[in-house]
């Protein structure tokens, strides 16, 4: 699903984000990605995204090769793509409901199939009795739990999540990575960007860890592994 051959990203200002990284990640993995903040860890998502292009070195993300595609191909990039931020940044004007199926009017969904697939990933994350809410109506666990269903409204391969639980109290972010273990056990691949030592360390997932832009650590079933 994700393929790093050798990649480096160097700033203008000459910051080395990130330096020879190789990675693989296949289909159904949940991986944490770890490290202080300045390892690498945004770097390594926004290169995901394609919201930077790597200096050197060749990166596929499910199946596309995302160093040389044409600019009009992003958007079909990131659209097999979920991302969910720590930020929530849902539409504050807009519903619950509406909030999700945005996702969906992008590609163009058709309005019976919206409908039915919005309800549906509402019911994931348990929260089809606040459909007609607004953002500011619901606590921030729930709003979390919005972005997560927009995220896979679409039924993205890779789910993509950048410090999801970073403002949310304990219980909650338990709740919230209780949901995305059901997403993977459907056979989504998860790459989570996260400082939470509890939740890796409980976990026991892959984790991958940086340091001044370099994996030093690549563990099946690793800890956090740094001091809080």
């Amino acid at each position: 699903m994700i393929h790093m051959r050798d990649v480096s990203k160097v700033y203008e200002n000459g910051t080395v984000a990130l330096d020879h990284v190789q990675v693989d990640i296949g289909k159904g993995e949940f991986v944490f990605i770890v490290g202080a903040s300045g390892a690498g860890k945004s770097t390594f998502i926004k290169l995901l995204l394609r919201e930077e292009l790597p200096s050197g070195g060749s990166l596929i993300v499910n199946g596309r090769d995302v160093v040389h595609m044409e600019r009009a191909e992003i958007p079909y990039l990131r659209r097999g793509l979920g991302v969910i931020f720590q930020d929530y940044r849902l539409l504050p004007d807009k519903t619950v409901f509406e909030n999700v199926a945005f996702a969906m009017q992008v590609i163009e969904a058709p309005r019976r199939i919206m409908q039915r697939s919005v309800f549906s990933v509402l019911d994931v994350v348990g929260l089809r009795d606040k459909y007609d809410s607004f953002p500011s109506q619901l606590s921030g666990g729930e709003q979390q739990r919005v972005a997560i269903a927009r995220a896979i409204v679409n039924n993205p391969a890779i789910v993509i999540a950048d410090e999801p639980t970073g403002n949310l109290d304990p219980d909650t972010s338990w709740d919230i990575m209780d949901i995305f273990q059901r997403i993977n056990k459907a056979g989504t691949t998860i790459v989570m960007a996260t400082h939470d030592r509890n939740i890796v360390d409980t976990m026991k997932r892959r984790v991958i860890a940086i340091e001044d832009g370099r994996i030093v650590r690549d563990q099946a079933r690793g800890g956090y592994g740094y001091e809080a």
